[in-house]
């Protein structure tokens, strides 16, 4: 069963920064779309940043470049999200999400999403319970 858990979330000034972590376990697959997304109160949830182990692409929200980084340590299963100078408006239940793109060493495979679909959340598979990030003003 695949499973991913988040952490690293918390309460932070307004300037301050966060590092979210998300761990996947159980994966049947070998390469993957691995994505974070964040949902605020009466809010619909919105894409972050997702990174691809098969083409290395790294994708940012427009709003969000230069501020959040995203990274893999491949070796740990986990995907690190480095959030700078926060705002109130970053206030949000983060999630993590993941999207198999292969399986077998590439002998079944996904058709990759095209660039502009890899932050709709419709898109991923599993997903992590979330971790809240809560910035003060």
């Amino acid at each position: 069963e695949v499973q991913l858990v988040e952490s690293g979330g918390g309460l932070v000034q307004t300037g301050g920064s966060l590092r979210l972590s998300c761990a996947v376990s159980g994966a049947t697959f070998d390469t993957y779309t691995i994505g974070w997304f964040r949902q605020a109160p009466g809010k619909e949830r919105e894409g972050v940043s997702c990174i691809s182990t098969n083409d290395g692409t790294a994708l940012y929200a427009d709003s969000l470049k230069g501020r959040f980084h995203i990274s893999s340590d491949n070796a740990k299963n986990t995907v690190y999200l480095q959030m700078s100078s926060l705002r109130p408006e970053d206030t949000a239940v983060y999630y993590c999400a993941v999207r198999p793109t292969g399986w077998g060493r590439g002998q079944i495979t996904r058709t990759p999403l095209p660039l502009h679909d890899r932050l709709k959340a419709t898109e991923y598979d599993y997903w992590g319970q979330g971790t809240q990030v809560t910035v003060s003003s």
